[in-house]
């Protein structure tokens, strides 16, 4: 069967300087793994070409159709606080855009599909566990309701590739995303002081992501507002479910708001602001507690390159932008306070109970997740369950009786507190058996019952409970490498 797809090309018309034309890497026996089933017909595409080996050609980026502009995307960026000019996509290609039946505009992108340009020293190659960690990740967050980029497929290579474990199977992940636009790409043209191609961009963007500016007054000003609008509820959420993005780059911080690059990521299990589950963040620049403040300075960024967008007058862009990221903090508060009022159950966010909350965590390893389920029934008048989860449960008493108090409807509050709260996340330890089965054992049974687990997060399932608890005790620290 032969794949018919027809690309549209826009960022490669449009944004001429911005990428490299390159090609995929042919592979020794390209095989598909994985066909996200759903997101296929979603797209509009037929899975059983997708099935055929034209579509694994396509999925693996080794044999294109004809409508295919596959480039590696440019930008800039900061990593882990220090800025580099130059980054882009080292193992990565943009094959085109796709408009689903519904008129949107998706980009499908490869990612280990072969050095490019941009590589940087790298080998351009991808393995199987850190593909599939992002194929997991990545469809729980959508499940629970998480903007973020999507994988379509995961297609094995048929070589190995050397990482810090030996030999593991090459693996290429074909992943959508409403754009691949981020802040670091505006940073690309900003360090270079090419205003005529930020200019370029920054309409690029709008017209993407944002068409209501088009044409309107101070359009840099209200796309930073807009752009940290959306990245400041995405972090809010994250906090909510307790993950850790790991690698919060100015590079990984898109446009579009969606999360975008599960490299070193996981899902908190003990609350500790402190947590860190990346193999090189040594300092906890990208933990947990320091995500609120890491996208608030990522949006400073975007607001440094924008400043000449923002008026001719450097001193009065820096004041108006200093204004709008000013605002976002106090943006970010009140999405986060919702977030954690709607965990509790609460109609209206009550900030003492929510911090309060936090404070009472401190030093006593509760599970996160496990929290939010026992409140229902400590709304019931039965917290034992609530107080079994502490080192020291009598720190419990006075807040219950506080958050207690804020509660008008507890039927009402106990429904809204089950459908914020999910029973199934990407537990560390059930994602490293998955992954180490898939791996080393060439056995993807523990995957696909994780991945079907987390696909319906809030629904209880028979036989189900080893998914729901936390890590045993003696279990190991999880360290998450990004897969390079």
């Amino acid at each position: 069967m032969t794949l018919e797809i027809a690309f549209d090309n826009s960022y490669a018309q449009d944004l001429q300087g911005l990428y490299m034309p390159w090609q995929g890497q042919e592979w020794p026996n390209p095989q598909l793994c994985l066909l996200n089933a759903p997101l296929t017909e979603a797209l509009g595409l037929d899975p059983v070409a997708l099935r055929s080996a034209s579509g694994v050609g396509l999925l693996s980026g080794h044999a294109l159709p004809d409508s295919a502009r596959p480039l590696a995307q440019a930008y800039a960026g900061h990593q882990f606080g220090g800025f580099s000019p130059q980054l882009g996509d080292g193992r990565a290609l943009l094959l085109g855009e796709i408009i689903d039946p519904e008129g949107a505009r998706w980009d499908l992108h490869l990612k280990g599909s072969g050095r490019t340009p941009f590589a940087r020293g790298g080998d351009g190659r991808a393995v199987l566990g850190p593909v599939l960690r992002e194929y997991l990740i990545s469809e729980a967050m959508h499940a629970l309701g998480v903007p973020t980029t999507r994988a379509l497929a995961v297609c094995t290579t048929g070589d190995k590739v050397l990482r810090q474990f030996g030999p593991e199977p090459g693996a290429v992940l074909a992943r959508i995303a409403s754009s691949h636009l981020r802040v670091g790409t505006f940073q690309f043209f900003a360090a270079r002081g090419d205003t005529a191609k930020l200019r370029l961009l920054l309409d690029y963007a709008i017209a993407r992501h944002d068409p209501d500016l088009t044409a309107t007054p101070d359009a840099a000003l209200r796309f930073l507002e807009q752009v940290g609008a959306r990245q400041v509820q995405l972090v809010a959420q994250w906090m909510g479910l307790g993950f850790v993005h790991g690698v919060m780059n100015t590079d990984n911080t898109t446009i579009s708001g969606e999360t975008i690059d599960y490299g070193p990521c996981a899902f908190m299990d003990r609350y500790d602001p402190a947590t860190v589950f990346s193999s090189v963040d040594q300092l906890g620049r990208y933990s947990y507690g320091n995500q609120p403040a890491i996208v608030i300075w990522n949006l400073a960024r975007l607001a440094e390159a924008l400043l000449p967008l923002i008026d001719s007058d450097e001193k009065r862009a820096i004041r108006r932008a200093t204004d709008v990221v000013g605002r976002l903090q106090e943006r970010y508060r009140q999405a986060w306070l919702d977030v954690f009022a709607k965990k509790l159950g609460l109609g209206v966010p009550d900030a003492t109970v929510i911090d309060e909350m936090h404070q009472i965590w401190v030093g006593e390893s509760v599970d996160f997740i496990s929290f939010f389920r026992a409140l229902p029934e400590a709304i019931d008048g039965n917290p034992q369950s609530l107080r079994a989860l502490f080192q020291n449960p009598e720190k419990v008493g006075p807040w219950l009786a506080r958050y207690l108090g804020c509660i008008e409807d507890p039927t009402d509050a106990i429904a809204q507190i089950r459908a914020a709260n999910p029973i199934y996340i990407p537990r560390n330890h059930l994602v490293e058996e998955a992954l180490h089965a898939a791996s080393f054992k060439d056995d993807m049974a523990p995957f696909h019952a994780l991945l079907e687990r987390v696909r319906r997060p809030f629904e209880p399932a028979e036989n189900a409970a080893d998914f729901a608890r936390p890590a045993p005790e003696d279990a190991p620290e999880i360290v998450t490498y990004c897969g390079t």
